[in-house]
């Protein structure tokens, strides 16, 4: 009796807190202007599809200078239909920073890429997401270990875990969260490289609880969506209404358009389903967008960290109400000093390339080692055609400053 009685004390005060923390913008506003970047962290190794070991990284993102203690981290995968992408690259990074700058502790993880083009598809498709929820299940161990036996170097609650990713990444959170082992399909053969250990997998840490709160999900798709039941974990939902590559409602998901892979139920099936057996979510449409557009337009990428803030913070402070809208997120940075508002879209580009934030000015482009290039560009936009593959620099005049940003040409 008194061991429940102090675990409800600890409950209570644990809640206070974070309810403090909410009400003063924190978890839903940028209340910190930088981020300190702790890059390839070790958290694993495992097989891959062909048996090689390969070892496991991740990046971790706070919040600079942030003095607060047990708070809740979002564990981010990466996109590339399972054949390639990596943890830095624009599909997540841009959210992991900008989510820090919140105040959560946030990680983007590499896991073991690699589908055999072995007719039919559809098993070594499925092997492939459950080899990356082995290891999105070890960094969740990770973590966990982390506080147990490192001290909490990262500054983490253990009971606020939330994991989520785009595309591929929105299939490793959605069947990490959904998949039970009896509904393991028969298409995967756990004998194969990578696939031993059950739900849990071998990649690392074991002995920890890989459990989570919620998930994020963007483009991503689940294998089928009755899977999902009543008591299953919270979900935020994004997805293009026109996606060509990941299906929005319920399809065949191909490879490059060409060979049929499986059928999959996406956002709009999972959304439906999730409102039959009534669990809480957010379900953003980028009406008439394909795939991913978050990633290179900055108006769904404001969107996007908008409503997966409202979901956030409705789930570590519950007084929050859910919001499923649109909400302006205020910021301490002052764009006009940091010209943070100035973003380069699509980048990486091979056409034309646009320049977004009020009053900023495209004054040259130069190649990486500053020479000037003759292109063809007005006050916010630039002409590609004819530019050899590289990465070039952009420079830019706001109020005055001049700003330099990165352009990838592909």
């Amino acid at each position: 009796m008194k061991k429940s009685y102090l675990t409800l004390c600890l409950a209570l005060v644990i809640s206070h807190i974070y309810q403090a923390q909410c009400e003063n913008g924190r978890y839903r506003d940028q209340i910190f202007p930088t981020v300190d970047l702790q890059a390839n962290i070790p958290y694993g190794e495992n097989q891959t599809y062909a048996g090689e070991t390969q070892g496991l990284l991740l990046d971790v993102y706070q919040p600079a200078g942030d003095t607060e203690t047990g708070r809740p981290l979002v564990i981010m995968a990466h996109g590339g239909y399972f054949l390639g992408g990596n943890k830095s690259d624009d599909s997540v990074a841009p959210l992991c920073s900008e989510m820090a700058k919140m105040g959560y502790v946030t990680a983007s993880i590499s896991y073991r890429l690699g589908v055999p083009l072995v007719m039919p598809l559809d098993g070594p498709f499925m092997e492939a997401i459950m080899r990356a929820v082995h290891d999105m299940r070890a960094a969740i161990r990770f973590f966990r270990k982390s506080v147990e036996v490192n001290g909490n170097p990262y500054g983490i609650n253990p009971d606020e875990i939330y994991v989520g990713g785009v595309s591929a990444g929105g299939f490793i959170a959605l069947h990490l969260a959904y998949l039970d082992e009896d509904e393991l399909p028969s298409s995967i053969n756990v004998a194969n490289p990578g696939l031993g250990g059950g739900m849990e997998g071998n990649s690392g840490n074991s002995g920890y609880s890989s459990d989570i709160k919620g998930i994020i999900s963007i483009a991503g798709a689940i294998g089928n969506m009755e899977w999902i039941e009543a008591g299953d974990k919270p979900a935020f939902l994004a997805h293009g209404s026109a996606d060509t590559v990941v299906p929005f409602d319920s399809d065949m998901l191909t490879l490059f358009g060409i060979f049929d892979v499986a059928d999959v139920d996406g956002s709009s099936s999972i959304a439906a389903k999730m409102e039959e057996v009534d669990i809480d979510h957010c379900f953003e449409i980028y009406w008439g967008q394909d795939h991913v557009p978050q990633q290179n337009l900055e108006l769904y990428f404001d969107t996007t960290l908008s409503i997966v803030s409202n979901f956030l913070s409705h789930m570590v402070c519950p007084s929050i109400p859910l919001d499923c809208e649109y909400r302006g997120i205020v910021s301490s940075i002052d764009e006009s000093e940091t010209g943070s508002d100035l973003v380069l879209y699509p980048n990486p580009s091979s056409a034309y390339v646009y320049l977004s934030g009020k009053d900023g000015k495209i004054v040259r482009v130069m190649d990486a080692a500053g020479k000037n290039i003759a292109l063809k560009h007005s006050r916010n936009n630039i002409d590609l055609q004819g530019l050899q593959p590289g990465i070039y620099l952009v420079e830019i005049e706001k109020n005055g400053k001049e700003f330099i940003r990165r352009l990838v040409v592909n």
